[in-house]
C-alpha cells in the first residue's frame, strides 16, 4: 500500500543560526578586537533614497536620536575594559540631523578616539559648519569625513537619492576639501560597471570639482556592494572560510559593533554590526561587554557584503 504520509517541507536559507539550509554547520564570527564601535544617531535623514538598506527618511524614526550622554556611557565602558578601541564611527540616517550630535562627536574626539562620520554633506552639516571646523581645527586627521555619493553623474546619484539631491552634496563634498578635512567618498557598485571604469569615472569628477581624493585608493574611495535581503545568496559554512580563502578575523564583525536606540526603548542596545539594526537575532546585549560574543552568520547580508563581497564600513 502506498504511504499517503506528507514530507515534511525543506528547511530554508537562513533559517536556522546553527546550522544551513543543507545542513551543514554554519559559519560563526568569534570577537576579536573592538577596534570600531559604532553609533547609529536616528533613522531621520533629509533623503529618502530608493535603496536606503536602514530606510532612513524624512519620517522614518524607528531608530530615535540617541544622546550625547547615552554615547559617554558606551565611551566609558571602553575606557573602563580593554577592547582596543581605536575608532568611533556615527551613521545615521543622518548624524547631523541629531541635536546632541555635535557634542558627542566632539566627547569622542577629546578622549583621543579617531571619528568617522558617514554622511551626505548636505544642509544638515552645512549648518554645523562651524562647529565641525572648530573640531578639524582642534583635532586635525583624526576626524574623518566620508561623503556617500552614489555615482560619479548626476543623473544617477539622483536616481538613487531623489532631484536635486546632487548639487547640494556636490557642494559640501568641495567645502569640506577646500578646509582640509579628512576625506573620503562612499558609492556604489549596483549599475554594473567594473571597479576600474567606476574609479576612473570619480576620479575625473573630482579632478572637475576641485576634491582632493585619490579615487584608486580603496581606503579613500569606498564602494559598496549592493545588499537585497531577497537576492539568493550562498550560506556561509564553516568550511568557507578554506574554500574563499578567508579569514574569519577580517569579517566587520570580528571588530567592530553598533549601538543603536529604538523607539519606545528605555535604553540603547548594541547590535552586532551597521547593517542589521533592526533584526532581533543581532541584538547582541545592552552593554559592550554583554555583546562582546561570537556572530552567527545567518542572514544573507552577512553572505553578500561581507563574505563574498568584502565590505567594510570603518576607516581602517
Amino acid at each position: 500500500m502506498k504511504s499517503t504520509a506528507i514530507a515534511p517541507p525543506l528547511p530554508t536559507k537562513f533559517s536556522d543560526p546553527d546550522v544551513t539550509a543543507a545542513g551543514e554547520p554554519r559559519a560563526v564570527v568569534a570577537p576579536q578586537r573592538l577596534r570600531t564601535l559604532w553609533f547609529n544617531t536616528g533613522t531621520l535623514c533629509n533623503l529618502a533614497c530608493t535603496h536606503c538598506y536602514i530606510e532612513s527618511s524624512p519620517s522614518n524614526d524607528a531608530l530615535v536620536y540617541i544622546n550625547d550622554r547615552e554615547v559617554a556611557a558606551y565611551l566609558d565602558e571602553i575606557e573602563d575594559g580593554a577592547f582596543g578601541t581605536e575608532e568611533i564611527g556615527f551613521t545615521g540616517g543622518e548624524p547631523f540631523m541629531n541635536p546632541h550630535f555635535m557634542a558627542m562627536l566632539a566627547d569622542s574626539l577629546a578622549r583621543g578616539y579617531r571619528a568617522l562620520v558617514l554622511t551626505n554633506a548636505m544642509r544638515p552639516m552645512e549648518k554645523c559648519a562651524e562647529a565641525l571646523l572648530t573640531l578639524h581645527q582642534e583635532h586635525g586627521e583624526r576626524l574623518e569625513i566620508r561623503v556617500s555619493i552614489d555615482h560619479y553623474t548626476q543623473a544617477l546619484h539622483e536616481e538613487e537619492r531623489g532631484p536635486r539631491s546632487w548639487a547640494p552634496t556636490v557642494r559640501g563634498l568641495r567645502w569640506l576639501s577646500e578646509h582640509g578635512f579628512n576625506l573620503s567618498a562612499a558609492g556604489r557598485t549596483m549599475w554594473n560597471e567594473d571597479e576600474a571604469a567606476i574609479r576612473a569615472g570619480y576620479q575625473a569628477f573630482f579632478v572637475a570639482q576641485n576634491v582632493a581624493i585619490d579615487a584608486d585608493d580603496p581606503a579613500r574611495l569606498i564602494l559598496f556592494p549592493e545588499m537585497d535581503e531577497h537576492a539568493e545568496v550562498p550560506e556561509i559554512t564553516t568550511g568557507c572560510w578554506s574554500i574563499l580563502g578567508k579569514d574569519p578575523a577580517d569579517i566587520m564583525c570580528a571588530s567592530s559593533r553598533m549601538v543603536v536606540k529604538r523607539k519606545g526603548e528605555p535604553h540603547p542596545v548594541v547590535a552586532a554590526c551597521t547593517l542589521l539594526p533592526y533584526q532581533p537575532g543581532f541584538e547582541m546585549g545592552r552593554t559592550l561587554g554583554e555583546a562582546w560574543q561570537p556572530v552567527k552568520l545567518n542572514h544573507p547580508h552577512c553572505a553578500k557584503f561581507c563574505v563574498l563581497g568584502g565590505g567594510a564600513c570603518s576607516a581602517s
